[in-house]
C-alpha cells in the first residue's frame, strides 16, 4: 500500500502564504512555493496541526527574515557600510513582463547588521515604473531624518535626481518641455517628497554584476512580477486605456 498522501499544506513564505488542502493545481500549495526564493512551507495530516505549526511562527517575521537573508547577507562588505557615512543602505529593482506588462519591483534595507526586504507588484506597469516604486516603497519604509544610500541600476532615476531633472519637471508642472508632459509624475512627486525628509545619495550601479543586494532586488521582483496576486496600477491603467482607445 502506497503512501497516504498529506492533505494540508502551510506555506509561511511563499508568493501567497496561508494553508492549501491540495499541493497541485491553481489553488494549491505548490504553485506558491515554486520558483519562490527560500519558502518555508510543510505538509501535514490535519487542518489542526497545519494551523499549529503556522501559528508558532506568529510574531516571528524578523527572525524568518534574518534566517533566509544569511546566504547572500554574508556577502556584503560591511566595511563598505560603515564608509558610505549613511545609517541606512537601500538597493533597489523593478521591472515588468513585458513593457507594459506584469511588473514587479523589491528592495533590500540595511540597517547595520540588520537587512529588511520588499516588494511588490501591478497586472499592469512599465519597467520605469517599477525601478521608481522601488525606490518610493524603500524610503516610506524607513524612519524621516534618515541618512541614506540608494543604490539603483536604473539611469532613468539616478540621473533624473541626481542632475536635477526630476525637480525642474515639477516646477513646471511635470512638463519636461513646452510639448511633452513628464510621465509618471505621480510616482516622481512621490520620490521628491520623500527625498526631502531624509538625505539620500542615490548611487547607479550596473545591473548584473554580481553585487549580491543588486541581484537580490532582481531576483525578489521578477518572483512580484510572476505572482498570481497582482494589483492594478490605477493611474498608469486610466492613462494607458485612455492613450490606447
Amino acid at each position: 500500500m502506497g503512501r497516504k498522501q498529506k492533505k494540508y499544506y502551510s506555506v509561511i513564505r511563499g508568493f501567497k502564504p496561508g494553508i492549501y488542502d491540495a499541493w497541485y493545481g491553481d489553488d494549491g500549495a505548490e504553485i506558491q512555493v515554486k520558483g519562490f526564493s527560500n519558502p518555508i512551507y510543510k505538509g501535514f495530516k490535519s487542518f489542526k496541526e497545519a494551523q499549529k505549526w503556522m501559528d508558532s511562527f506568529e510574531g516571528n517575521g524578523e527572525a524568518i527574515y534574518e534566517q533566509t537573508a544569511t546566504t547572500y547577507l554574508s556577502q556584503i562588505t560591511y566595511s563598505e557600510i560603515e564608509n558610505s557615512g549613511a545609517n541606512v543602505i537601500i538597493y533597489t529593482d523593478g521591472g515588468s513582463l513585458g513593457n507594459p506588462g506584469p511588473g514587479g519591483f523589491a528592495a533590500v534595507i540595511i540597517k547595520g547588521k540588520k537587512i529588511y526586504e520588499i516588494s511588490g507588484g501591478y497586472r499592469l506597469t512599465t519597467n520605469n515604473r517599477m525601478e521608481l516604486m522601488a525606490c518610493v516603497s524603500a524610503l516610506e519604509s524607513i524612519k524621516p531624518q534618515s541618512s541614506v544610500t540608494l543604490y539603483s541600476d536604473s539611469r532613468y532615476v539616478v540621473d533624473a535626481i541626481a542632475k536635477g531633472w526630476a525637480k525642474r519637471w515639477q516646477a513646471n508642472s511635470w512638463m519636461r518641455n513646452k510639448t511633452e508632459p513628464a510621465k509618471n509624475s505621480d510616482l516622481w512627486k512621490r520620490l521628491l517628497d520623500l527625498c526631502e525628509q531624509s538625505s539620500v545619495d542615490f548611487k547607479w550601479i550596473k545591473g548584473h554584476a554580481n553585487i549580491p543586494g543588486n541581484e537580490r532586488c532582481d531576483q525578489l521582483a521578477k518572483q512580484a512580477a510572476m505572482s498570481n496576486e497582482l494589483t492594478p496600477d490605477k493611474i498608469f491603467e486610466k492613462e494607458y486605456v485612455k492613450n490606447t482607445t
